[in-house]
């Protein structure tokens, strides 16, 4: 489990960033494997959310998940909607004795935090989503509820530059975009660059007058901690778990 240094200030809110230690799944989900969309056993998938559910100290009514589709639709979480299915990569909510999460397995987990304003929210940036405005959009979002605000993130464990490697095509969208993108990428090999997704978040949300910290781990690297769906395309494996950040208001 990983904490914000930032967010453990703030008494108000939970928040945590799982690892996939401590929970029930086995064999390529070992162990806790908190993906609806994985291929894993049912029943150990509903006992890996009601261990994060006790961790958050809500009910496991009460932790909401998103069906993520790498696209820039954020919802708020309000009593109307809260028992129904939330298709979006992001969520904000002024609801207490709710916690947000979000799954990743390589992606970027965003926590998001208003303590102005008491609003939580949690991003799910993929390069899809980051490229076509998911953190610009949630932000914005919580802006627009009051003009005066004092915003928070954290940027969980995701896939480092080093692990990263994409190809032309991939460079040239991100080109296409702006030409300023090209800081995010180094030289790797003929036709290969490396790709900083941690580094476009971090200046997305910077841009934005987002107070940015970091728990700077590898899910690609770190076998042992993290789930990561690249890791497991290289081994050939035909799934792969998801970890994941939840953040909740007291």
């Amino acid at each position: 489990m990983f904490y914000s240094k930032k967010f453990k200030k703030f008494k108000n809110i939970n928040h945590c960033f799982f690892s996939r230690k401590g929970g029930f799944s086995s064999g390529l989900y070992k162990s806790l494997n908190c993906g609806k969309g994985s291929k894993d056993k049912r029943k150990n998938i509903s006992k890996n959310l009601k261990y994060i559910s006790k961790k958050m100290r809500v009910k496991r009514n009460r932790l909401i998940l998103m069906y993520q589709t790498h696209s820039n639709k954020v919802i708020e979480i309000n009593n109307a909607n809260l028992n129904k299915n939330i298709n979006s990569d992001a969520m904000i909510t002024k609801n207490k004795k709710i916690a947000l999460g979000v799954l990743t397995a390589d992606c970027v987990p965003i926590l998001i935090y208003d303590a102005r304003n008491e609003i939580i929210g949690c991003i799910h940036a993929g390069w899809r989503g980051a490229l076509s405005g998911i953190i610009k959009k949630t932000i914005n979002k919580i802006k627009n509820k009051n003009s005066i605000h004092n915003i928070y993130a954290s940027i969980g464990p995701c896939i480092s530059i080093k692990s990263y490697e994409v190809d032309l095509g991939f460079y040239k969208m991100f080109l296409a975009k702006t030409k300023k993108n090209k800081k995010y990428f180094k030289f790797k090999k003929k036709n290969k660059k490396l790709f900083n997704l941690r580094k476009y978040v971090n200046d997305k949300l910077v841009e934005l007058n987002v107070k940015v910290d970091h728990i700077n781990r590898d899910t690609f690297k770190e076998k042992k901690n993290f789930f990561s769906y690249r890791r497991s395309s290289k081994l050939k494996q035909n799934d792969y778990g998801r970890c994941i950040s939840t953040i909740s208001m007291i």
